[in-house]
């Protein structure tokens, strides 16, 4: 590696946005924060939408604050969430904002799917999760509902390659992201064009596949221009979907048996394979096989995560109760453990999560967590007693033992959650680096710029540039009871 480099990385989440620059001098990097903005989707008669304008305009801000403060910039990258698309129209015209994922329109559309392709035969040809918000779904609701953006469809790019498109003008599908949709197939690395049709979708819409860190091309001239750019500014794929950073960034040791939590508004558990596994197992086990960076497969299961506690947060602000992540971790520790467990994929749509929490337990004949601390509480403790159960699942699926789980983004910096974790599973965690998907965005464009030569060496910058903390289990036998708790509840 060469003299200091500087990429910028937009990372995209459903709660919000920031533009990290990443410099990278020699085999260590340091990140800076730019810019912040919040990522509000905005209700209207027809849905639930994302202000995908709203977004570009934050990156255009983005990219004017780094070349107001750094004369030159040696890439561009954006990550986001997965499965939500915009469909573009003949003259490249987005024709309608991207829905969010947490719209009621999917409601009940997996069993209308599974009449169309049994759920076995689905799964074989995808590996995917069944999850009624994957893009396949929106598609088919779409579809079946005579929606009128449908017809007049050109294009679908994902949310990362329709801000790549404005960027750039060049429209093309980034591979993490299409893994995402449930009409990819992870062992052929293509589209399933022919799983479309099924679906009574035209696969016209698909468009190329680039991997992550391609080079896309410079940015336009009109945004440079508005920017002050002193230079053209590369724009690279990088990794499209902010998990595939995250995982990207992992600072795991070679040889080491280990898995990963991406802790953020979800958490995404698994292990980086090889290869994709379709079989029985890995669909009663319900795991997802997604792509990964250097051609790896993310062998993962989607969790709600710290969404509920978000949704609470939130709620509570509106009463006129505003309290910040921290003081509601500390506030956690003052209530009594296991007063109760709830299933976090029981939370899928928002609104009055407390009471949702509250009611679901009532329903349960468990004990009514009352204030703030005591939901927050149920909340930590009934995450990591799903996660004993994906570990199970995965060490089931896979035949052998993860020895350490790392926890990688904003979740890690939760200490009682780490803490929880390792004693809910009985194995070590590895928590951080928090910011693991700005990294994983920034080593993926400098390893699509040749800067870095491998996946490998990559993780090599990440562990000589970030501190973790080790979390060790510490017994307590109200865990195994909380587990047997949760596995009757999801049984």
């Amino acid at each position: 590696m060469g003299a200091m480099q500087r990429f910028l990385a937009f990372d995209l989440g459903a709660e919000s946005g920031r533009a990290i620059l990443g410099i990278l001098n020699g085999a260590n990097l340091a990140l800076r924060e730019l810019h912040r903005f919040p990522n509000t989707p905005v209700r209207l008669p027809q849905g639930l939408f994302w202000d995908m304008l709203r977004l570009f305009h934050e990156i255009e801000e983005g990219i004017r604050v780094g070349s107001r403060e750094f004369p030159h910039i040696d890439g561009i990258g954006v990550d986001t969430w997965g499965v939500d698309f915009g469909l573009l129209g003949a003259d490249g015209t987005l024709v309608e904002n991207p829905r969010c994922y947490r719209d009621a329109r999917t409601n009940g559309i997996l069993e209308a799917a599974f009449q169309v392709m049994p759920r076995e035969a689905l799964y074989r040809r995808t590996g995917i999760q069944f999850l009624q918000f994957n893009s396949l779904f929106q598609l088919f609701a779409m579809q079946r509902q005579n929606a009128s953006a449908l017809p007049v469809a050109a294009q679908l790019l994902h949310v990362p390659d329709l801000l790549n498109y404005w960027l750039t003008g060049k429209a093309v599908s980034e591979r993490t992201i299409v893994s995402t949709s449930q009409f990819y197939n992870p062992a052929q690395h293509i589209w399933d064009k022919e799983l479309l049709q099924v679906f009574g979708v035209d696969p016209v819409i698909l468009g190329d596949i680039v991997d992550p860190g391609a080079l896309l091309g410079p940015l336009l001239p009109d945004i440079a221009e508005m920017a002050r750019a002193s230079s053209p500014i590369p724009v690279y794929a990088s990794a499209g979907h902010d998990t595939a950073c995250a995982v990207a960034a992992a600072p795991a040791l070679p040889r080491h048996n280990w898995c990963y939590i991406s802790s953020g508004t979800w958490s995404l558990m698994g292990a980086e394979l090889d290869a994709p596994i379709m079989d029985e197992r890995a669909l009663a086990h319900t795991f997802t096989n997604e792509v990964g960076v250097g051609g790896k497969i993310r062998f993962l299961k989607n969790i709600m995560g710290l969404w509920l506690l978000q949704e609470c947060r939130r709620a509570w602000a509106a009463d006129g109760k505003e309290f910040t992540y921290d003081e509601l971790v500390i506030a956690a520790l003052s209530a009594p453990p296991f007063q109760a467990v709830v299933d976090p994929d029981a939370f899928l749509a928002p609104g009055r999560m407390p009471e949702k929490i509250q009611d679901y337990c009532s329903r349960t004949g468990q004990p009514v967590p009352s204030g703030p601390e005591h939901i927050t509480r149920v909340i930590f403790e009934s995450l990591a007693v799903c996660y004993r159960k994906v570990l199970a699942d995965l060490e089931d699926t896979l035949g052998r033992r993860m020895d350490v789980i790392h926890i990688l983004g904003g979740g890690s910096r939760n200490s009682v959650l780490n803490q929880f974790v390792a004693d809910a599973t009985g194995r070590t965690v590895i928590a951080g680096p928090a910011e693991a998907t700005a990294i994983g965005n920034v080593l993926v464009q400098a390893m699509g710029s040749g800067l870095i030569e491998s996946h490998e060496k990559a993780r090599e910058v990440v562990r000589n540039s970030f501190e973790v903390k080790r979390f060790e289990p510490q017994p307590n036998t109200g865990w195994e009871t909380a587990y047997a708790t949760f596995r009757q509840l999801t049984s």
